[in-house]
């Protein structure tokens, strides 16, 4: 539909779609950056979906019950942001959009999760917004299933453009949301046929319906520009039994008459003179950032439409039992439960009583055996290793179409989607999402963790078969530099346990954080119990402590995690037997080390002994502790790797990369 038979059969709806359009070109145009071309294309559709459909009241943004609305096309932020402020999001306020992309304001380049009431998850990286959605959608059904459709009955929805459907996460989101059949899942595809370099044509010839159709997806369609033909595409979606795409064709830099259709549009401010132009086509005459009055009290409106719903709602939960009511509560807060911490303790003193001697990725399924059953809260789920990761307990149950009460996902050899759905759960709220892949595979799901750390969200990652110990299926499987790149990501727990009772401590840690991921990293070989002594304590919250003293003058410190504690245990001992008063510690977790205070720290690496650091990966991430903290190079060494793997058994490859008790041994004498 062109614009003057807009303005003429749907005034009304004209006018407030041009209120989002010219806020974008003028925020953009006053940042000098941004991209102003996908609201102006969008508008239409959004008017539609704030107006007549999106279940959401600006005054309680945070309401348990509302739509979720993602901006996967997060290039187009300035959309969500005109949107956010004139339906009265109390934050959003105009002098926001004002400083639009500058230091300090809340409306940044791209919607930023927690910046701002109203935005539900970061999508900067194209892609992650509709995979996002994927997690959104199984939440609500699972909430559902659990306490009612009276208290978790609502949609998400999704605007998504043609970026998003190219990277290759959509593909595992959309197939993973088929299956799932997600029927209150709709995206909104902006099909405008324009990215950066120009035509879509350039570089995709994807049947983007037939894609989703292929996935279990219902594709409709509709003139993204004409308000009818979306009301009545929305009116269709909401009927699905599937999860639906909506084909909106629509114009990019809709109204521009030297930048509509054209990369152009996509990432620059159209110009002074080019927006003089498009006002007087919109017949739009009003000086920047100012709506007139009977615009905005629509838009105000709009924003209030949810308030009868809410009030529904709020009456529903009253009425659950005040046992049914608290747990809700709880669960939607991300409170841990009280039987957690007594849970945790009694596993680590039959541990310790029974010596077991078992992988951590084998005490990690014991640590859920326990837990899970206390924790109705927790979802898991496995790319496909659901054996070897060992992530799934007897009392979970799948999630599927047929059980919503499942508490187990075959996700599939997704592990990018996977990660990005667990975003999605814990986003949500009402859940704790973990999930479980090799650890050499984080470099699939990257993206999505560096979101976790970026969100603040608490996501647990089980990430296993940890290093060359994995053994015969060779470098491609072992990980030797994924420990070093998660200790990178800022905001992330990267766990490291030895033996049952710190992965046990790892697991306490990781369900009780509410604003930072855990990567728990864990062996596919046994190891022995190396905590003996039973503490109510959980050490492994310090990061680092003494696990062996010294015997008689202390001359060398080992540095050890996981795996490989055992061998500077052994190495202590051949140490010990020469004389050498040798202490071992443990840093399972080198960031919670570095936030404890400088007195601790100073007491568990004091300055002058030698020090030495063992662990079955590159050496990156050791030299704080080996240089800074009162060390020095000349004192100072590393067992490791700093080559790929190979193909053998486990103790072989330790024998051929030099990681054993003699050569730690070894490297602390020369440094003495």
């Amino acid at each position: 539909m062109d614009i003057a038979t807009l303005r003429d059969k749907h005034a009304h709806h004209w006018n407030m779609a041009a209120a989002l359009r010219v806020l974008a070109m003028d925020a953009v145009q006053a940042a000098n950056s941004g991209h102003p071309g996908m609201p102006m294309g969008m508008a239409d559709v959004a008017t539609v979906l704030f107006t007549k459909h999106l279940k959401f009241d600006a005054s309680t943004p945070d309401w348990a019950d509302r739509d979720r609305f993602i901006l996967s096309a997060g290039h187009g932020s300035m959309l969500l942001y005109a949107l956010l402020h004139l339906t009265g999001y109390e934050d959003m306020t105009i002098d926001q959009l004002r400083n639009f992309r500058q230091w300090g304001a809340i409306t940044a380049g791209h919607p930023e999760y927690g910046h701002a009431k109203g935005i539900e998850t970061t999508t900067g990286p194209l892609g992650q917004g509709i995979a996002n959605a994927v997690g959104f959608a199984m939440a609500e059904e699972a909430l559902r299933a659990r306490f009612g459709a009276g208290v978790a009955d609502h949609h998400t929805w999704v605007i998504a453009g043609d970026g998003c459907l190219m990277e290759g996460i959509s593909h595992e989101a959309i197939g993973l949301a088929g299956m799932q059949k997600l029927s209150k899942l709709i995206v909104l595809w902006d099909n405008n046929n324009i990215s950066i370099d120009g035509k879509v044509s350039l570089s995709d010839i994807t049947d983007q319906r037939a894609r989703f159709a292929a996935a279990g997806w219902r594709v409709l369609a509709c003139d993204g520009h004409d308000p009818v033909e979306i009301e009545h595409a929305m009116n269709e979606a909401k009927d699905s039994d599937r999860p639906v795409l909506i084909d909106c064709k629509t114009h990019i830099g809709f109204g521009s008459p030297k930048k509509q259709d054209s990369a152009s549009a996509h990432g620059s401010p159209l110009g002074p003179d080019e927006i003089a132009k498009v006002r007087e086509i919109y017949g739009w005459n009003y000086p920047p950032f100012e709506i007139p009055a009977e615009i905005r009290t629509a838009w105000a409106e709009a924003g209030k439409r949810g308030v009868a719903a809410r009030h529904v709602w709020e009456g529903n939960l009253a009425r659950l039992s005040s046992t049914k009511r608290e747990e809700f509560e709880r669960r939607m807060a991300g409170d841990a439960p009280k039987k957690l911490a007594t849970t945790i303790r009694a596993l680590k003193k039959q541990a310790t009583e029974a010596k077991h001697k078992v992988a951590t990725r084998k005490a990690s399924e014991m640590v859920l055996e326990v837990v899970n059953p206390v924790m109705p809260e927790t979802i898991g789920g496995s790319a496909d290793l659901t054996g070897s990761n060992n992530t799934k307990t007897a009392d979970l149950g799948i999630f599927n179409p047929d059980n919503r009460r499942g508490r187990y996902v075959h996700y599939g050899i997704r592990e990018h989607g996977m990660a990005a759905a667990m975003n999605g759960i814990a986003l949500h709220g009402g859940f704790r999402p973990y999930g479980g892949t090799f650890l050499v595979f984080t470099d699939y799901a990257r993206g999505a963790v560096r979101l976790s750390a970026l969100m603040g969200i608490p996501v647990t990652y089980v990430m296993t078969h940890d290093s060359i110990g994995l053994g015969e299926d060779g470098p491609t499987h072992q990980p030797v530099e994924h420990l070093a790149m998660c200790r990178a990501t800022p905001n992330t727990y990267t766990f490291r346990p030895a033996d049952v009772v710190e992965t046990a401590e790892a697991w306490e840690l990781a369900l009780t954080s509410k604003r930072t991921p855990s990567v728990l990293a864990l062996s596919r070989q046994n190891l022995p119990l190396v905590r003996d002594k039973h503490t109510t304590k959980n050490l492994s919250a310090q990061g680092a402590y003494v696990l062996r003293e010294a015997e008689g003058k202390r001359k060398a410190i080992l540095l050890a995690t996981g795996s490989e504690v055992e061998v500077a245990l052994k190495a202590r001992d051949l140490l010990q037997a020469e004389g050498i008063g040798t202490r071992v510690v443990s840093v399972p977790c080198m960031e919670l080390f570095a936030a404890q205070d400088e007195a601790y720290r100073k007491k568990v690496l004091p300055a002058g002994p030698a020090r030495v650091a063992v662990e079955a990966a590159v050496r990156q991430p050791w030299d704080r502790w080996l240089l800074g903290e009162r060390g020095r190079e000349a004192k100072a060494g590393f067992v490791g790797m700093d080559s790929f793997g190979a193909s053998a058994p486990a103790e072989r490859l330790y024998e051929e990369f030099g990681i054993t008790a003699e050569a730690v041994a070894e490297k602390v004498k020369s440094l003495l």
